[in-house]
Order: structure tokens, then C-alpha cells, then sequence
């Protein structure tokens, strides 16, 4: 990362999660000041023994609701650059409690863009999900109401240079309520799978985080980036796991896909290729001339994924993502 970040003071909103702790272990030394806003004391608490204040004087808290935009508006006082990892994501929770979701995902964005053009914050990163392409569940449909409010802050940011800019990925490896931790915590030879045909992306948190980073340095307002990863399939998944792994197929549940989508065909008349992302174009009036356009009828799913794991390199992504944990 350009030493110009140093000067720089970064604020992560629901910044005690899994992306947060991560983000904070790799990026101490970029920023002049890296401030964690989420509402939970408890995780706040944890964090600051985790990474001892007095050793990283840099590292700041401030509890706070994305829902409170005078809350939002008061801890982005001499923020650089806001980025956005709040959210509700456990799917079921979100059809049993659709306003929940729609306060947080939705409203709760509008003030995080609200607050950032009231303030001299200058660049706004948003991190989204594959859920959000081409919604079949609520919790999607209110990240891709959150990712489309985010691109168009760019039409009303007036004479201002500020930069809204979107960053979208599938599950984390590890990452709550995924399939890798659900698999590891079995304890027999069974293995339910939902189908055969299944395939996800694969990212881990370090990937993540280096993906937010160039967004950052990169993004110039009103584009998706979208990092190249491997996909898997989900029988060598099992096999990575439990080699004498029987299975079970259960059917695809409400709200899943078979397959993970992050970008649809419906946006391949704008997407750029960068070399490590796919930059799908919304309202930028220029684009980088060392950017590749990529065809007019495009997609990126993780069943048509040029590159696919082996059962000994998910071994070895496995086992390393639990070391560091």
C-alpha cells in the first residue's frame, strides 16, 4: 500500500467481526489511525485485550448503530475513509424479521452516505456479497439495494472529489455459519449435502483484506470490484475433510443456490478486467486504460470458474486457516 495511507485515518463500521480482527492484525501499520464502530461492548471489549491499546496507540473504538446517522455523522469527525462491513447476513433470520434486515442493510447504508457527505470523509468502500446478484432471499435483496444506494451516492456528492466505491465476494472460508466450520464439527462419517452439483468460491480473510486494500488505493467512485478466487466443489470439499465421508444429499434449502454468482450476465456490457479483479463499471465516466473489457455476454459463477481447488490444496487451505486462527 502507497506510503500515503499513513497520513490516512480509516473507520470500519461492524469492525469486531471476523473481516474487522483481520483487517486491524494486517493494516496497523498502514493507517495513521484505524477506528473500529460496531454496537457490541462485549466484542469491543475482547478486541481492545486482543490487540493492547497501549502497544497500538493508533487503534481507537466507538460504539455506535449504523441505524443512528447522529451517531454515524459524530464518529466520522476527521475520518479520511469509511469502510462499510456492517450488515445482518444470516439469511433465515432474514425472512422471519424482513425490517430488521431492511433497518440495517438498507436504511443503515443510506446513513453511512448521508453522514459521509455531511463530513470530510473522502472515500467510502462497501463491502457486499454474491447473495446480492441476482437475489432469491431478503438478506440479498437489501445488500443489493445497499450496493446499488452506495454506486449511486456518486450522482450526489456535488462539486466534492468524495469516492463511493463497492467491494463484492463470496463466503469467507471459516467465516460463521459457512460450510467449512459445519463440515469440520461433524462427527461421523455422514456429511449432509444440500446437492452434488454445488460449488462455492473460496476466499479467506487475509485474500479479503489485501482485496480491500487495492480497492482503496484503486477505486475511483462508482464501480464493483470483484476478485479473482478459485472455486471448489463441494464432494471434494467433503473428501478434503473426511476422506471416508458418506453422502447424504438433502435438497437445495430456501434461499440457496447451487451455485455462487458475483457477476451476472445481465451486467457483462460493463465489466473491465483489471489482472487480480473483474471491475464491473455503473457510472464511471472513465475507466483505466490498462483495464481489459471483458465480452458482452459474461459471467462469473463458481461452477464456470477457469480455476477450481484440489482435494490437497483444500487440505492445505483448511488446515492453515485454523493455525491462524
Amino acid at each position: 500500500m502507497p506510503n500515503k495511507m499513513k497520513s490516512k485515518t480509516i473507520l470500519v463500521t461492524g469492525g469486531t467481526g471476523s473481516f474487522g480482527n483481520k483487517f486491524v492484525s494486517m493494516s496497523l501499520k498502514k493507517f495513521k489511525k484505524i477506528i473500529i464502530f460496531s454496537r457490541d461492548e462485549l466484542k469491543q471489549y475482547e478486541m481492545e485485550k486482543k490487540f493492547d491499546l497501549k502497544k497500538n496507540k493508533n487503534l481507537r473504538f466507538f460504539l455506535g448503530d449504523i441505524r443512528d446517522k447522529d451517531r454515524l455523522r459524530f464518529a466520522f469527525r476527521d475520518v479520511d475513509i469509511v469502510l462499510h462491513a456492517a450488515a445482518l447476513k444470516q439469511v433465515p433470520r432474514a425472512e422471519y424479521n424482513p425490517i430488521e434486515y431492511i433497518k440495517t442493510n438498507v436504511l443503515g447504508a443510506q446513513n453511512i452516505i448521508e453522514a459521509s457527505l455531511e463530513t470530510k470523509v473522502s472515500k467510502v468502500i462497501a463491502l457486499s456479497t454474491d447473495k446480492a446478484v441476482s437475489p432469491i432471499n431478503l438478506y440479498g435483496a437489501t445488500k443489493l439495494c445497499s450496493d446499488k444506494l452506495f454506486l449511486a451516492a456518486n450522482n450526489i456528492k456535488g462539486n466534492s472529489n468524495k469516492i463511493f466505491s463497492v467491494l463484492r465476494y463470496g463466503n469467507v472460508t471459516m467465516s460463521r455459519g459457512s460450510v467449512i466450520p459445519f463440515f469440520l464439527k461433524n462427527k461421523s462419517d455422514i456429511y449432509p449435502v444440500t446437492d452434488s452439483k454445488m460449488t462455492r468460491f473460496c476466499i479467506t480473510l487475509e485474500e479479503s483484506v489485501n482485496a480491500a486494500h487495492f480497492v482503496i488505493n484503486n477505486a475511483v467512485g462508482g464501480e464493483v470490484f470483484v476478485p479473482k478466487v478459485p472455486s471448489y466443489k463441494i464432494l471434494d470439499l467433503v473428501k478434503a475433510i473426511n476422506k471416508n465421508a458418506k453422502i447424504k444429499i438433502m435438497g437445495v434449502r430456501p434461499g440457496e443456490k447451487l451455485f455462487e454468482e458475483l457477476i451476472s450476465s445481465n451486467d457483462s456490457n460493463s465489466v473491465f478486467d483489471s489482472g487480480e479483479f473483474y471491475i464491473v463499471k455503473s457510472n464511471i465516466k472513465k475507466i483505466n486504460k490498462n483495464y481489459k473489457e471483458m465480452p458482452k455476454i459474461f459471467s462469473y459463477t463458481s461452477d464456470n470458474n477457469p480455476y477450481f481447488y484440489s482435494i490437497n490444496q483444500l487440505k492445505k487451505i483448511i488446515l492453515k486457516t485454523r493455525q491462524d486462527e
